[in-house]
């Protein structure tokens, strides 16, 4: 094992002056390119590069005209939709700074946020969202202006703004450069208040320059498009959406992913990226419906045989036979699943939590390569990926080019190179703590460096459980595998100065009708009736004996409750990432817990 790996930058020189920059660009060097397609009355319809580099610049000086100065905070809370990017990228034309507010977060979160980053308008999307911010609006006194979306508000800032000449907006513009702060993005907050990321321009050239010289294949090649449907107030789908832009592959949101399969279809991406519990939905729906039509054994079948062709990928042993039932089940089965996500993709971006090498084999050997990744805010998403040419499955895969990554003495994982933020927003004590050793960002999570430079991630340094043994267990290995279990959604595990490790086990309600049918029940039986039955627990145990294989005896989990109802984010339990807030679970589940250990 490494100790300290680097991979040397491949984007050209430095970029010199702001993300705002790559529309303009965009304009003058190929104008009528297809740089996004919006939705609209059940359509698809194309925006030319110059035709957006009009309507930033158009809502930039609507913007000014109504009193946003260099440096101001502009808070956008919205799904993912074009006027969300529409927005970023004319906020950042006149020098302001953008603040994501997740379309979820509740009266509380939205008030910590607008009155931290002391912003002084919010663009919201839905009427919901307005009448949250009339709550607060009180105790966040900076916010002059509060401009929704769904009644077209931006049209009026537009209208605003046309006594502001090109003169004054150029001048905006030509007087940013690429150290001022694009973004103050606020972590999911598992543990006490968010706290603010500062990202610069510089930042997110850094990554997205350096990822789009690294891949190619999925931002340069003829058809590169992709359909966004993650939040763009995280990270990871705010850094997608200046990588397209940046590298012209086409981009069209989707706001509402209950109606996701038909968009697909209609858009046709040639690249994806969500986080693994949608990869897991898609292969544990298709199995269940294989199942409900009397095909679960054909599909089982295929699902091994998919596994068994990737993983033969990576030994270079790929016998007759195994091709040949590959290319049987590829008219059967797997490009009915290709065409179910549009029929065009080819690569998919996979971050925020660990995959598991067997979704990661079935998909690529299903024809969908996933290519998984790591990253925090604070490193403006990706921090290390596996590329299309370079891959090891069940890895995070190599530093992004630019980046250095090394483990230190206590297994802690640091991470230095240009897309490292600079600091938390009013906070340098925070920032301290974690930005240390000439340029080291400290991650938190505990990992290791293959010979070949590929990292693995294997816990985060704060969840560590050590039992009463004096026994170090990371929680994550079991959990996620858990949770890649059809029939479970979340899985949180204790056992910090007990006896033995045990887990806290939630039922998925999307799942629950499939298994009911399956065992004779009314689609409509709540979990809740059925958390002592047997069937259901020798279920989940199956799941807990499966995950219990990757660890040690004295690492397994011993004893686990199911729970009658689910973990939610409007109950506080998890963060709009799906990251579980362990406290608040903790203290709302301590009877449960004790329960485990009586």
């Amino acid at each position: 094992m490494l100790t300290e790996y680097f991979v040397p930058a491949e984007a050209p020189t430095p970029f010199s002056g702001t993300c705002a920059d790559f529309v303009s660009i965009n304009a003058s060097q190929s104008g009528q390119s297809v740089l996004l397609s919006v939705l609209k009355d059940g359509q698809w319809q194309d925006v030319t590069c110059s035709q957006f580099n009009d309507q930033v610049r158009q809502l930039a000086k609507g913007l000014i005209a109504s009193g946003i100065a260099s440096g101001d905070r502009v808070a956008i809370m919205s799904r993912t939709r074009f006027e969300w990017t529409l927005a970023d990228f004319a906020i950042w034309t006149i020098g302001a700074v953008g603040v994501p507010v997740y379309e979820t977060s509740s009266a509380e979160q939205l008030q910590w946020i607008l009155s931290d980053s002391g912003a002084v308008a919010l663009i919201c999307e839905t009427i919901k969202h307005r009448r949250l911010f009339e709550e607060v609006a009180a105790a966040t006194p900076t916010v002059r202006s509060c401009w929704l979306i769904e009644s077209d508000d931006l049209s009026k800032v537009v209208e605003s703004g046309r006594a502001v000449d090109d003169g004054q907006l150029d001048a905006r513009l030509a007087a940013a450069t690429s150290s001022d702060l694009a973004t103050i993005i606020y972590t999911s907050g598992t543990t006490g208040r968010p706290k603010g990321c500062m990202l610069t321009h510089a930042n997110f050239i850094a990554e997205v320059d350096n990822v789009i010289a690294a891949y190619p294949e999925v931002f340069l090649s003829s058809g590169a498009a992709t359909l966004l449907f993650l939040p763009i107030a995280h990270v990871f789908g705010r850094a997608i959406e200046v990588a397209c832009i940046r590298s012209r592959a086409r981009m069209g949101h989707a706001p509402d992913i209950t109606n996701l399969l038909p968009m697909l279809q209609g858009f046709k991406p040639a690249f994806l990226l969500a986080v693994p519990r949608v990869f897991e939905k898609v292969y544990n729906s298709a199995q269940q419906k294989a199942i409900a039509d009397g095909k679960g054994t054909i599909f089982a079948s295929a699902a091994q045989t998919a596994i068994d062709y990737s993983t033969g990928q990576d030994t270079g042993e790929l016998p007759i036979g195994l091709r040949i039932k590959h290319s049987v089940f590829d008219l059967l089965v797997y490009r009915k699943l290709r065409a179910a996500l549009g029929g065009n993709v080819d690569w998919a971006i996979s971050g925020g939590a660990p995959l598991g090498a067997r979704l990661g084999h079935f998909f690529r050997g299903v024809g969908v390569t996933i290519l998984e990744g790591y990253g925090l805010t604070e490193t403006t998403a990706a921090a290390t990926g596996n590329r299309p040419k370079e891959i090891k499955v069940g890895s995070v895969g190599k530093p992004v080019p630019g980046t250095a990554v090394k483990v230190a003495a206590d297994g802690e994982l640091l991470v230095r190179g240009g897309q490292v933020f600079i600091g938390y927003w009013g906070n340098p004590q925070s920032s301290s703590e974690v930005l240390q050793d000439d340029g080291w960002f400290h991650t938190g999570d505990i990992g290791e460096i293959d010979d070949d430079g590929f990292v693995r991630i294997t816990g985060r340094k704060k969840e560590i459980l050590v039992t009463a043994g004096g026994k170090n267990v990371a929680p994550a290995a079991l959990e996620d595998k858990i949770q890649a279990h059809w029939l479970i959604s979340h899985c949180m595990v204790v056992g910090d100065a007990r006896p033995y490790i045990a887990a806290l086990v939630t039922i998925d309600p999307e799942m629950f009708p499939a298994w009911c049918k399956q065992h004779d029940l009314a689609p409509d039986t709540p979990v809740a009736g059925m958390v002592d039955d047997p069937r259901l627990l020798a279920d989940v145990q199956a799941a807990i004996d499966d995950a219990n294989k990757s660890v040690s005896h004295a690492e397994a989990i011993k004893r686990f409750s199911i729970l009658p109802t689910e973990w939610t984010e409007d109950q506080g339990h998890i963060t709009p990432s799906m990251k579980l807030k362990r406290s608040v679970i903790a203290a709302a589940h301590q009877h449960d817990i004790d329960a485990l250990y009586s």
